[in-house]
């Protein structure tokens, strides 16, 4: 662990020094948790939207874009559940002043618990090879059976007590498991509270007259509320889905790891519009797609994993998550949801109009399920730049670091080096820059070629 957070650090140093991504306000000694993306980190960012734009509009006849704005009614938030049920629960520890979400404490200890399972299997694999049966040795061997048993009673647990909101519970439990600061190393720890996650502020000129309002903290409403403007106008048939690219904001309290975690970022989000009954093939169809998705950029298919939910969000009867190994560990990169017809439902009652579909095939009219692919562009960047980094040994005994990206998503395609400043050579260079400039980002340099 240890290695890659060294790593970690040397990819954030990297990152500044070649201009992909800045501390934001960094002269007034930065904002928390806010990033800005450089020259290079635009480019490249750009060029991950196209690629997903490309993927899942371009290439499919029946998903079409939208861009819905920020600001939304106030109502929009209340229907969707996120004025009541958007928390995280929060712990702080009263040694350090530190602040915790409580669930993260206890997912980083079944980690733990999971590290040493594996640690297991691969020293029994070294030990027996080709004839090494995985399968059996995580259901007989007692240290591996006995974490295991371990993990699932914490989850079982967990997840019960935040289902019943028993947040005295979910303190008892971090007690019980002896988790401790990793600032202070101590475990005086205060009540577990929920905290709501979206920010809000005001739209009016006048004070009095001015309306509570929200940053939106998921583009899918935006989605949702459009849907039927969409569908009409573009004469959509189900199935059919609606993709959206677009910045959403949560007041995250422990923003952490980078651009893992911040509080402004940017989400490419489809939501795939389905008659119910038939939602779960689609889960299962989106599942695979997706995740051949983001093998086709260039990384091995063993850093990623599928991570099914235990504990479903109040929307969804169905829901995974894409994994990547990112230096800190298996982190969440894209969700695939299947929301049910919860969103549609919940606009149709509280605005009062009717959000119903009519099928022409089977002649009756029903408000369609949704099946939801949600992936974080700033998490994609990430885990891009994070399996780009290559340290390099040259033969000369000294390294260098280099960026191994996808030729697709680098943010510069071509270089034109003119090796002399004369016999013509910079006006010929200068002439293949002026035509590839037109297709391709392109960098010339003379002095340094």
């Amino acid at each position: 662990m240890q290695k890659g957070e060294d790593t970690f650090k040397k990819i954030i140093a990297h990152a500044k020094e070649y201009g992909f991504i800045f501390q934001s306000s960094e002269i007034y000694d930065g904002l928390s948790a806010v990033y800005d993306y450089g020259q290079n980190g635009s480019a490249l960012k750009n060029n991950i939207k196209d690629y997903w734009w490309k993927s899942m509009v371009q290439y499919h006849e029946n998903i079409v874009g939208i861009d819905a704005a920020i600001f939304m009614h106030p109502t929009v938030w209340k229907a969707s559940g996120h004025v009541d049920a958007f928390n995280d629960p929060l712990i702080d520890n009263k040694d350090s002043k530190k602040r915790y979400r409580a669930d993260v404490l206890i997912e980083d200890h079944m980690a733990k618990l999971e590290e040493k399972i594996n640690k297991e299997v691969e020293k029994a694999f070294k030990r027996f090879g080709d004839s090494f049966d995985e399968k059996m040795f995580r259901e007989t061997n007692p240290r591996v059976v006995a974490n295991q048993e371990k993990i699932d009673a914490i989850r079982t647990r967990f997840v019960s007590a935040l289902d019943n909101n028993d947040l005295k519970d979910v303190k008892a439990l971090i007690e019980e498991l002896e988790i401790a600061c990793p600032v202070s190393g101590s475990r005086n720890w205060t009540e577990v509270r929920q905290f709501n996650l979206m920010f809000s502020t005001q739209m009016g000129s006048l004070s009095e007259d001015a309306s509570l309002i929200y940053l939106r903290p998921e583009t899918a409403q935006g989605i949702f509320v459009n849907y039927l403007n969409v569908q009409k106008t573009g004469r959509m048939k189900i199935p059919f889905g609606i993709a959206q690219i677009g910045k959403a904001f949560r007041n995250e309290i422990v923003a952490r790891q980078f651009i893992f975690r911040m509080r402004e970022f940017e989400q490419m989000e489809m939501q795939f519009f389905v008659r119910p009954g038939e939602e779960m093939q689609w889960y299962e169809y989106w599942k695979e797609d997706r995740m051949k998705w983001h093998q086709s950029l260039g990384i091995p298919g063993e850093m990623f994993r599928f991570h099914d939910h235990d504990k479903l969000a109040h929307y969804a009867n169905a829901a995974a998550d894409i994994e990547f190994q990112f230096p800190f560990g298996y982190k969440e990169l894209e969700g695939i949801h299947s929301r049910t017809d919860f969103d549609l439902a919940a606009h149709q009652k509280f605005s009062g109009k009717k959000l119903q579909y009519f099928d022409p095939e089977t002649n009756e009219s029903y408000v369609p399920y949704v099946v939801e692919t949600s992936i974080g562009l700033d998490r994609t960047f990430l885990a891009i730049l994070s399996h780009a980094y290559t340290e390099e040994t040259l033969d000369d005994g000294s390294q260098r670091v280099v960026l191994n990206l996808p030729p697709m998503l680098a943010p510069v395609k071509a270089a034109i080096l003119p090796l002399m400043k004369k016999d013509g050579l910079p006006e010929k260079a200068r002439e293949l820059m002026d035509n590839l400039k037109y297709d391709f980002m392109c960098r010339y340099e003379e002095k340094d070629a």
